[in-house]
Order: structure tokens, then C-alpha cells, then sequence
């Protein structure tokens, strides 16, 4: 895959990850639009960088993702990159009582997982257009072995089977590539309350993505993930031993 001269959209674009692959692929000449629910924040992102455009917008709403969807229609027709980054992360004890586990995991699954497969149908017309085009799907190295956050690790492995559902269905019909980029912990706002200082800098994942991309390496794993894969293939238990011991480290 290309990765200059594209029209990308990047969900939680302003800040950590999502914010620096702007960066990157900003500095590459690309057009990039990035899109959060915070419009302050926002268009302080954009105005660091060139050729890029800021919408407020949160992809758990469906009226704000039709709006969405109009605008690149109209705004952007060449769009042909989506990279799915917007998360959400609850920290909460399955073993406690009363800590509306329930409500907690419909959040979380409907914006990490849910939200991503509506964005991405609505989106499939627009990029079917386009010569070049992909779909980046951000997940976890808890794709493959579970953390402490319980439905976080659960909306992830379940957006990795999607990935994977999704990038054999369009090789038949189109030539949208579909890649998952699996970052280990990240030293980012999002993810302080787990430890996130003691992770890699978010700019390491961008600049990975950008190679996996360049390389079409559909599943991009990111520092210390392609350890935990290698030991979850090699034993299960292991790795979710070393992964719940550890997961101050490792998790995301």
C-alpha cells in the first residue's frame, strides 16, 4: 500500500496514536482528516500540522456517522484510507459487586468494536471507487490474550476476527486491503489509568504502521506484541499467565 498522495481518516485523530500517524502521514504529503468528539482539541491538533482538517464528530452515534459520511462524500470523494483508532477503555473488577459491568461493556464494545463495522459499510461505496485503498483496524496485543480489562480484551479479539472476516470478503470482491494494527502498551492519555507511562512513545506505532503498510504486512505487530503472539501460539497458558502477571507492561 501507498503511503503518500492517500485521503485518509483517522478516528480519535487528536491525540496519542491517532495524532501522531497524522503527524506522519501529514509530513508525507497526504491529505488527512482527523475526527474526535473534542472540538477544541481537535482543531489544536490540526493546527500543528498541514494539509490536514479537523470534523468533530463521535463514531458510537449514528446520526454523527451519517453526518460523517455525507460530508467525505462531498468534501473528500478520494478518500481511500480509514484507520479505525478511536477506543474506549473502563477499568472495573469482575469479581466486585455493583460495578455495572453490563452497562460498562455495551460502552465498550459499541465504540471498539460495533461502531468500526457500521463506519467501515458506510464507508465501503466511497472507497470501492478508489484505484488504491485500505482499511487499517487499530486492536491490541490483547487481541490474543486477554488483560485485566475484561471487555476491552474482549472488543479487541472480537475486532481481530472481524479484520480478518472483513479482509477475506473484499480480496473477492475489490481491491480495499484490510490491515490490524496490534500496538503493545502506549504511553498515552488514554491509557494512564494502566500504567500507560511505563509504555512505548505512540510515534514507534505510527512509524510502524507506516512501514507495515508500505510492506503490506496485513497484521502489524508492534513492539513487545510480536513476543506475546509467539508465546500464545507456543502456549496459551503461558502467555496468559505471563500476561496477567505482567500486565502493567503489556497490555493496552
Amino acid at each position: 500500500m501507498k503511503s503518500t498522495q492517500n485521503t485518509l481518516l483517522i478516528t480519535g485523530g487528536s491525540a496519542g496514536i491517532g495524532l501522531e500517524a497524522a503527524k506522519l502521514f501529514s509530513a508525507k504529503g497526504n491529505t488527512v482528516i482527523i475526527l474526535g468528539r473534542n472540538k477544541e482539541r481537535l482543531q489544536k491538533a490540526a493546527a500543528q500540522l498541514k494539509n490536514v482538517t479537523a470534523i468533530a464528530a463521535d463514531v458510537s452515534n449514528q446520526e454523527d456517522v451519517d453526518q460523517l459520511v455525507k460530508r467525505l462524500n462531498v468534501d473528500f470523494p478520494n478518500l481511500n484510507m480509514v484507520i479505525n483508532n478511536a477506543g474506549r477503555a473502563l477499568v472495573y473488577n469482575l469479581a466486585t459487586e455493583n460495578v455495572n459491568a453490563f452497562d460498562k461493556a455495551a460502552d465498550e464494545m459499541l465504540t471498539n468494536y460495533l461502531s468500526i463495522i457500521r463506519l467501515n459499510e458506510k464507508l465501503l461505496p466511497l472507497l470501492k471507487q478508489q484505484k488504491d485503498a485500505a482499511i487499517v483496524n487499530v486492536s491490541s496485543v490483547v487481541a490474543f490474550v486477554p488483560g485485566s480489562l475484561s471487555t476491552y480484551s474482549a472488543s479487541k479479539a472480537a475486532l481481530h476476527s472481524y479484520t480478518q472476516s472483513l479482509r477475506i470478503a473484499l480480496a473477492k470482491v475489490s481491491g480495499i486491503k484490510v490491515f490490524e494494527l496490534m500496538p503493545p502498551l502506549v504511553d498515552t492519555e488514554f491509557s494512564a489509568p494502566i500504567g500507560g507511562s511505563k509504555g512505548i512513545h505512540p510515534s514507534i506505532v505510527a512509524e510502524r504502521l507506516l512501514t507495515g503498510l508500505e510492506n503490506d504486512e496485513y497484521e502489524i505487530h508492534v513492539g513487545q506484541t510480536e513476543d506475546i503472539y509467539r508465546l500464545f501460539l507456543s502456549s496459551p497458558a503461558d502467555a496468559l499467565e505471563f500476561m496477567n502477571g505482567h500486565r502493567q507492561q503489556v497490555e493496552v
